[in-house]
């Protein structure tokens, strides 16, 4: 079902990090650290997920990279918008 190259393999690759980056948050949202950086867990996660994106892209499966990258940048505009309107 799954292949190594394919939008929907890199797309599910690309949720891990933002989904463990959203219960973090979730569960230290009382804690000192996130108060202080709130935006702190979906940063580690974009930056991983980017990370990802470049350790794959060596490996020449054109679709997985871009199933990563549009799936990192939908979180990113999201954690934005979401972070813009909880300033207000």
């Amino acid at each position: 079902m799954f292949s190594k190259n394919s939008y929907l393999t890199g797309a599910l690759i690309a949720l891990i990090f933002p989904v463990v980056s959203l219960v973090v948050a979730y569960v230290f949202k009382d804690s000192t650290l996130i108060l202080n950086k709130p935006a702190l867990p979906y940063l580690v996660a974009i930056v991983l997920n980017l990370v990802m994106m470049r350790l794959i892209s060596k490996k020449e499966t054109v679709k997985t990279v871009k199933g990563i990258m549009i799936v990192t940048f939908i979180f990113m505009v999201v954690a934005f918008i979401l972070k813009q309107h909880l300033l207000r």
